[in-house]
């Protein structure tokens, strides 16, 4: 049956169906506002916007100076619980609350969101768009290349493997002299002259020359010879599909190579360093400095070689310079959302980038609601969210919101193994009250975490058909008890922003008692602590281990990367998302 709903004007009103069509009828269903016109509704000017078609536009960082004077919007980040191999439609809720905020409750709102990488896309888990009603759209272009940053990434990260390798080769077969005049050579008067993109690591050396021919035959060799330990380097090639076979190779084996072969191989292009740098990046002149500054080897006297090192910073930056304007797509309720960057959360900081935030925040005004989401729970996702992009954007979030669902809960709870591609137990299907009871203390850990940021935290409970109201009751009472501000059902999926209205008005609330209060945020621990100080500051307080065990692998790299002063940095763990602890088993 249809059920139309009336929606503000100049929004897309939904006709919605019960049961839900597929994601992609649903999507398919919905003609896109032109991108223009979600733009001029939100305050982007015609001349900021660069057009890819009629339904998606980049939108140029001037926005930010233009707007400098605005009062920030309220700052709301989704996480969630641990999840199942199924998601618990974390992105799903974050469109839904955008569309309840600005298509039911009438409010200024902009969501900020990762771009998905084809590699999950293609595989089991799907695309990254939401679901049911509530999606951004056109979902197909989503879901794919969308405007190409990904294969910006591939293409910078794979310029700069192209680079390790031939400065590898270049050094193993030339003598020192021949060597340095490779990397400045004569010209036809014979004067030699230092490249723009060769001062950075002159500047790393010390040497304020600016003629090669005046460096001493000790500086010539500083500055030419990186001397790369083969078993250090640490970047590898990417694409963004899941080729298990590409993922240990061999390089150098034809002949022009000389022999000079090693193994490396490829990862997923959203892996790429480069996707989490340009993510945190702030500015055009700041991802020049990040990129430069990427350590991709260690040399064989334990020093950190980087993009700068080789020259090629630059080179990265001019590859990237598009990919670093967001992307601005829309709900099917007509709200808009802006699309950029995708790291991993189990790998990488797994948030969307702080540019589209503060593009987002200075729109929406000191009324405005900034949605975005972090990966995966709030052990991985929403830690870094706090202590690494916030501590770099100089952001607080106003509010969080952790989505929950009774079919995660019961597994933790004791429950049966959920399987993506396999039927769920019986015991998801049925009333169980002792297993969601039991499996709420993950949710309990994960308020309790987000808590310590000093964060006020509302649940999304997103509901499904075979959850029963006493199981629903339940988490609601259990979240509560762990010092939610509030719990809130929630069936966006089969209603929209209309079913993600209380979710709305309870992150509204939320939103101005933690303005009232002026509450002040706080991150987990300093920078100037040690590596392992800040590895068991997260390690405890987060996923409450009893203490830390170092490997002797992981001793050495500690020791190494706080002899190259990295040591303070804010760390980023990488861990499985489907448990608190380190084995993916344990519930």
């Amino acid at each position: 049956m249809g059920n139309s709903i009336s929606s503000p004007a100049g929004r897309v009103p939904l006709d919605l169906k019960s049961p839900v069509p597929s994601d992609i009828d649903v999507a398919q269903s919905v003609k896109p506002i032109a991108i223009q016109e979600i733009a001029t509704s939100v305050g982007v000017l015609e001349s900021e916007l660069e057009l890819h078609g009629r339904a998606k536009a980049k939108v140029d960082l001037s926005v930010i100076d233009r707007l400098k004077d605005n009062t920030h919007g309220h700052y709301v980040v989704v996480g969630g619980i641990t999840p199942t191999p199924l998601g618990e439609g974390k992105s799903t809720t974050t469109v839904g609350l955008s569309q309840a905020l600005g298509a039911v409750l009438g409010k200024k709102v902009v969501t900020c969101i990762r771009q998905p990488s084809q590699g999950p896309t293609f595989g089991i888990k799907g695309g990254a768009a939401g679901g049911g009603y509530s999606q951004v759209i056109p979902m197909e272009e989503f879901n794919l290349h969308m405007t190409g940053d990904i294969h910006a990434i591939t293409a910078a990260n794979n310029l700069l493997a192209a680079a390790i390798d031939a400065r590898m080769f270049h050094e193993a077969t030339q003598q020192d002299e021949p060597l340095f005049n490779r990397l400045c050579p004569a010209d036809k008067t014979g004067k030699r002259s230092f490249a723009q993109n060769m001062f950075p690591r002159l500047k790393k050396l010390g040497i304020d020359k600016t003629d090669p021919d005046a460096l001493t035959p000790e500086e010539k060799l500083k500055f030419s010879r990186l001397n790369f330990d083969p078993a250090k380097i640490t970047w590898r090639r990417v694409m963004d599909t899941n080729d298990r076979f590409m993922r240990v190779i061999t390089v150098g084996q034809g002949p022009a190579e000389k022999g000079h072969t090693r193994e490396t191989g490829f990862d997923i292009a959203v892996a790429s360093e480069i996707m989490a740098v340009l993510a945190l990046a702030t500015s055009l002149k700041d991802l020049r400095a990040r990129l430069g500054a990427m350590t991709v080897a260690t040399s064989t006297v334990d020093e950190a070689i980087t993009a700068d090192d080789l020259g090629i910073g630059g080179a990265l930056t001019v590859l990237m310079k598009d990919a670093l304007m967001p992307t601005m797509m829309q709900s099917l309720e007509g709200t808009p959302v802006l699309v950029h960057a995708g790291p991993f959360a189990n790998i990488a900081h797994g948030n969307s980038s702080i540019v589209a935030d503060q593009i987002a925040l200075k729109l929406v005004g000191a009324d405005g609601y900034v949605i975005t989401e972090a990966g995966f729970g709030s052990d991985i996702g929403l830690e870094k969210f706090c202590n690494i992009k916030c501590r770099y954007s100089g952001l607080a979030p106003s509010c969080a919101v952790i989505v929950a669902t009774v079919r995660a809960l019961k597994m933790h709870g004791g429950g049966p193994p959920v399987v993506a591609g396999k039927q769920l137990d019986h015991a998801y299907t049925s009333e169980n009250i002792d297993l969601v009871t039991a499996g709420a203390v993950n949710l309990t850990q994960h308020i309790e975490n987000t808590l310590k940021y000093n964060i006020p935290v509302v649940v999304a409970i997103n509901k499904f058909a075979t959850d029963t109201d006493a199981e629903l009751e339940a988490v609601k009472k259990a979240a509560i008890g762990a010092g939610a501000h509030d719990a809130v059902l929630c069936e966006h999926h089969a209603k929209g922003g209309k079913g993600a209205e209380e979710l709305g008005k309870a992150v509204q609330a939320a939103c101005e008692k933690s303005a009232a209060d002026k509450a002040e945020f706080k991150f987990l621990y300093p920078l100037k602590k040690t590596i392992k100080e800040k590895i068991e500051a997260i390690a405890k307080e987060v996923y409450r281990a009893d203490s830390v065990e170092y490997l002797p692998e992981a001793e050495a790299k500690i020791e190494l990367y706080t002899k190259q002063g990295f040591a303070d940095l804010p760390i980023c763990m990488a861990k499985t998302q489907y448990s608190f602890s380190h084995d993916a088993t344990k519930k």
